[in-house]
């Protein structure tokens, strides 16, 4: 059982909790909450949490989470700053979801490492932590022993992606289904953009029509003709949007199927290889290591014990 406990704070952000209650609920995680003392904790909404449990919660956590910090210019107790630290010495995954990215910046663990933050807090937060590299444009990231999520809703798209590390990326994919959210966005999308611009120029019909066709040979010029629109438009909109090129996303998009055909079946990896497109077991398993430095059959054992 993997333990997740949620650090909340008064005045604390509904919707940010929820990301993290909504996608840590059910097992093989167990969900709970604490604050710097049990008691009740005002939310933003104008109601209270009853909050159980103290600090002492944070030494049992293997991840915590910090959904949100407000007001972002307040000093965060030393007790807290402490006990986060403490945590993550004996090996406790950090999270933090929007403005939650100043308390862990207060106990210097994200000193040097790039940062994701709400892009209207992103300049507060370089301010204050000079140290701090903040991206303030990427939906998250992902430095293994801590992460850090962008705007609100993008806690979800981290929460998801810290399952798929945990569990895989069939489980990911049931609790995003569960949920009613695509499963997977790539860390590096931009938070923000006009509306006009999403309106005019979605991905979204291109995105699903080559998702149902990766056993084909799909290139970029298939993406972009579907797209009806040049090879120069089409990077440039995944660019914008999705913060990698049509071919890494292709790319993406096979090795995620991959890795859910290795947690659920037994195929081969050569038939593997024919039904995500990439044409032999040789090519599949350069692709696998190099995207997450392991083996297919290492991979498969890790899940399946065989």
């Amino acid at each position: 059982m993997h333990r997740v406990v949620a650090l909340v704070t008064a005045p604390q952000a509904s919707f940010e909790f929820g990301c993290a209650a909504v996608v840590f609920r059910d097992p093989p995680y167990r969900f709970s909450v604490c604050a710097e003392r049990a008691g009740s904790v005002r939310t933003t909404e104008g109601v209270d949490m009853v909050v159980r449990a103290g600090l002492r919660a944070l030494d049992r956590a293997d991840t915590i989470v910090v959904p949100g910090w407000l007001p972002v210019d307040r000093v965060p107790p030393a007790a807290v700053v402490m006990a986060l630290r403490r945590a993550h010495r004996r090996g406790a995954r950090l999270v933090s979801i929007c403005s939650g990215a100043y308390l862990l910046a207060a106990t210097g663990l994200l000193d040097g490492r790039r940062v994701a933050t709400h892009w209207r807090y992103a300049d507060e937060l370089q301010r204050r932590f000079p140290a701090v590299r903040v991206d303030a444009d990427v939906l998250y990231i992902d430095h293994g022993d801590v992460a850090t999520s962008g705007g609100s809703g993008t806690g979800i798209d981290l929460c998801l992606e810290l399952v798929r590390r945990d569990f895989g990326a069939a489980y990911a994919a049931r609790v995003a289904r569960r949920m009613v959210m695509p499963p997977h966005r790539e860390g590096g999308q931009s938070q923000y953009r006009s509306e006009d611009e999403v309106a005019t120029e979605s991905l979204g019909g291109v995105l699903e029509w080559a998702g149902e066709r990766l056993a084909d040979p799909l290139t970029v010029g298939d993406l972009a003709r579907r797209a009806n629109v040049s090879e120069r438009t089409l990077a440039r909109r995944f660019g914008e949007q999705l913060g990698v090129s049509p071919g890494q996303w292709l790319l993406a998009q096979r090795i995620a199927r991959t890795r859910v055909l290795l947690e659920e079946t037994d195929l081969s990896v050569d038939a593997i290889a024919t039904k995500v497109g990439l044409s032999s077991a040789t090519n599949l398993r350069r692709r696998f290591r190099a995207a997450l430095r392991t083996t297919p059959s290492a991979y498969r054992r890790a899940y399946q014990g065989k």
